[in-house]
């Protein structure tokens, strides 16, 4: 049995909104929109990879809440996990794979065009903050 490599990706909210990122690479992906994060690495729990990647991504610093139910799969061998975030200080920019950063309210996430494995994470994010679980704000 192979190894399953955990992705991890930051639900990050500020003012109720969410926080979508455009990919600009790998050519497949680009002009499509995710929650940003990354490969969690040898050794790493994922709560690190995420404050890791969204630092190396968007040049932010956060805090992990709760992890959200479920899991998804990407392409073979790799399975998307979703936290949501604190910001915590920094202004998200696109530094690395992104061209475009995007505060999303409760009513614009159909607003852009998801990467197909992150819809059904979004929509998780989605019913949960509109039960009022995993609140992640600011400060």
């Amino acid at each position: 049995m192979t190894d399953v490599v955990v992705v991890v990706a930051g639900a990050v909210y500020e003012e109720g909104r969410l926080l979508a990122a455009r990919r600009s690479a790998p050519e497949e992906l680009a002009g499509r929109w995710e929650l940003p994060g990354g490969k969690v690495e040898p050794g790493e729990r994922p709560e690190q990879a995420l404050v890791r990647e969204l630092r190396e991504e968007l040049g932010i610093e956060t805090e992990p809440v709760e992890r959200v139910p479920g899991e998804w799969p990407l392409r073979p061998g790799y399975v998307l996990q979703v936290w949501t975030a604190r910001l915590v200080s920094g202004e998200p920019e696109p530094l690395q794979d992104h061209d475009a950063l995007r505060w999303l309210a409760p009513d614009e996430l159909d607003a852009v065009d998801w990467l197909d494995q992150d819809r059904p994470a979004v929509a998780a994010c989605a019913r949960r903050r509109r039960e009022g679980v995993g609140e992640g704000t600011r400060r």
